[in-house]
Formats: structure tokens, C-alpha cells, sequence
């Protein structure tokens, strides 16, 4: 095995490949605190790709409830139990990895979902950790917490599909690091659905080829984000590029969000993938749990959040998520606007940093008329 620098990690770790970064990284900026769970990322993505026979069941795109939402059921805890406690110690993962954890003879630490698994792609939705007793009120802080997860294919840096593919059908697009599978090579052996985590791989019954999230790279060659981001009700989601670690560019909203401020988090990045889905973490939530979930970098990143109001940088890249179907590479903060740019420097939509608040009076003397429907 090769040894690779897995910067979430913040040391190097064991990988089936010599490192082989892309110039730039497709990656992806998602803020929870703002989803509905509305799933109209789901049915974009599901009307788009996966309508045909055999595709039935597959969801590249999914929004469960944590923390008792799961699709497939179990994805993330039982490999949580598979890899065991692990831990990490000023910001660096003491732990094994999935590719170090696993058994000899196999390439990754995984499991591979039964057909029942997938029956249920809303079981747990709005459930919550603690019960609601007759008669409670709502006080902050509270037990009685969920969250809504937004997941596509995480088009990692390391993946674990690509790394279990024992006929090298997976692959990084070296332009812009989209995983992609090509299902000519593909003779539907399902160790890329065993071996990835985050169990967006998904095997067709009917063509016997397995398949994924392709982050609608047709739409992204032309400057415009995937299906599932804009048609986002929420305004939670961000696409662009993820530079290297080494040449990260602060005026790069992405780099900016993930790099710079330290606001979007990886998801489970003790697995070690180095997935480049990011997310900004739930405010409303226990600590010990999202660190769980995001790594050790969540307490400064809730604490960032809950004073975006005091940043206008932070505030007006929050603004910025959604507000447009483009792409924005660059960004630039004029004032009290954010102004989100092309490569060649040329505007490509502006936002306020803040929302302006108008106060309704409850009367109007002058007309005679109630202006409010609550007294």
C-alpha cells in the first residue's frame, strides 16, 4: 500500500494508489442549519438519472433525519461498530482508517446492505433523540434534538470504491476529481457498494453494472451546478472547487468556507476517504455527538456560526449559497454586498450580507385598518 496525506486527518495514512490529487477538486459546501427536508434535491436528482428499470430504489441524492434516519438502514453505524472507538488528539486522528482496518484479504473495512435495507428510505424522519413529554415547551438547550442530513456521493479524494473495484472500473476524473464508473469494465462483483461508507454506490439488477452520482458533470462543464443544488428550496447547498491544500486561494468561496474560516466540516472523516461533501454542523445539537459525526474541528464551527451576524464575510457567503444556478468560482465583498465573481473576474450575482427587517405597525391610524392578523 501507498502512503498518502489525508489533510482532514492531519497525518499520512496507508491507500491502495500513490497520492494523485487533481489541480482542482469538485466539492460541495452544504449548510443543514437551513434544511426543511422538503427531499426536492431527491426527486431533482431522481427524475433526472435514476428513472429507468433497476433503478427503482437508488436515491443518489437523500435527506435523512439523524439521528435515527438511515438510507440504506444502518449505513453509518454499523461500520461505526466495525471500525470500533478511535480517537483523535489535537486534531489529528490516532485512529486506523477503514483501509487500515481491514481484514487481510480485504482492501477496505465495509459491509454490504441487504435488499431489505433499502425498503424503508424515510424510516427515523423526524424523530428525535429524546421524547417529547405532554405538556413540554421548548427551551434551549434540549435533548429532544434532530437534524436533517443532506448526502450525495462524496467524489472523495480516496475512495474506497475505487480502491475495492477489483476490475479498476472506478475513477477520478483528473479535470475536476468526479468518481465516476465505467460500467463497459464493470461485471457487477458489488465490492465498490461493500467498500464504500457512505453507500452511494449502488448495484442495477437489470444492466448488473454498478452505479452513482456523477455530480451532473454535464451541467458542471458548462458553469452550472448540479441538478440536486438548484433546486434546493433551502438555499443550503454550494458547489464549486475544493484547490490543493498547499495553494488554497482565499478569495475561492469554497476554500474560503472549508479552509480559511473552518465552518464546513467532513463527514466521518475518520474513515479516511477525504470526502469533498462539506457541512456546515447543526447549532442545535449535542457537541459530543457532532463530533462524532464531523471530527474534532466542531466546536469552533458551531461558535463561528453562531456569530456569522458578526462576520460579514461568513454572513454573506451564506447568503450567497443558492442564490444562483451558476457556478462561483471567486468572490469579493464590496460594502455590505457580496458579489459572487466568474474566473475571468466578471460579476455573476450580487446579495446582501444581511436580509433588511421591516416592523409592520400593528395599526394604521391614518387608514383606519388593522395591518396584522395577530393582536
Amino acid at each position: 500500500m501507498a502512503r498518502v496525506k489525508n489533510w482532514q486527518l492531519g497525518r499520512e495514512m496507508s491507500y491502495w494508489y500513490p497520492e494523485a490529487r487533481p489541480q482542482r477538486q469538485f466539492a460541495a459546501v452544504f449548510d443543514i442549519n437551513k434544511c426543511i427536508a422538503c427531499q426536492t434535491c431527491t426527486l431533482a436528482c431522481k427524475t433526472t438519472w435514476t428513472s429507468g428499470r433497476g433503478q427503482e430504489y437508488m436515491l443518489w441524492n437523500n435527506v435523512e433525519s439523524k439521528p435515527y434516519g438511515f438510507y440504506p438502514l444502518g449505513w453509518d453505524v454499523r461500520l461505526l461498530e466495525l471500525l470500533g472507538a478511535q480517537d483523535w488528539k489535537d486534531g489529528r486522528y490516532e485512529g486506523r482508517t477503514l483501509f487500515e482496518s481491514a481484514a487481510a484479504g480485504e482492501r477496505v473495512l465495509g459491509w454490504r446492505p441487504e435488499e431489505i435495507d433499502y425498503a424503508n428510505p424515510n424510516v427515523g424522519e423526524d424523530d428525535c433523540a429524546v421524547g417529547v413529554a405532554k405538556g413540554a415547551h421548548m427551551t434551549l438547550p434540549h435533548m429532544s434534538w434532530f437534524f436533517y442530513l443532506a448526502r450525495m456521493c462524496n467524489h472523495c479524494t480516496y475512495p474506497a470504491c475505487l480502491a475495492s473495484c477489483p476490475r479498476g472500473s472506478i475513477y477520478k476524473r483528473p479535470e475536476d476529481g468526479i468518481v465516476l464508473v465505467d460500467q463497459g469494465r464493470c461485471r457487477g462483483y458489488q465490492e465498490c457498494v461493500k467498500g464504500c461508507p457512505y453507500k452511494k454506490v449502488f448495484f442495477n439488477p437489470v444492466t448488473k453494472t454498478s452505479e452513482k452520482c456523477i455530480a451532473c458533470y454535464p451541467k458542471q462543464e458548462q458553469g452550472l451546478a448540479p441538478q440536486c443544488f438548484v433546486n434546493c428550496i433551502g438555499k443550503i447547498r454550494m458547489s464549486g472547487h475544493l484547490s490543493r491544500p498547499d495553494a488554497v486561494r482565499a478569495d475561492n468561496p469554497i476554500d474560503w468556507l472549508v479552509h480559511v474560516k473552518k465552518v464546513a466540516l467532513p463527514l466521518f472523516p475518520q474513515f479516511g476517504l477525504e470526502p469533498n461533501v462539506y457541512y456546515i454542523p447543526p447549532v442545535n445539537v449535542p457537541l459530543p455527538f457532532l463530533r462524532q459525526v464531523f471530527g474534532p474541528g466542531v466546536d469552533a464551527a458551531v461558535q463561528a456560526y453562531r456569530h456569522a451576524a458578526e462576520d460579514p464575510d461568513l454572513s454573506g457567503l451564506l447568503a450567497l449559497l443558492g442564490s444562483t444556478e451558476l457556478i462561483v468560482p471567486r468572490f469579493q465583498r464590496r460594502g455590505e454586498t457580496m458579489v459572487g465573481l466568474g474566473e475571468n473576474g466578471l460579476e455573476l450575482v450580487r446579495v446582501p450580507t444581511r436580509e433588511q427587517v421591516h416592523v409592520r405597525e400593528y395599526a394604521n391610524a391614518s387608514r383606519n385598518v388593522i395591518q396584522t392578523n395577530v393582536p
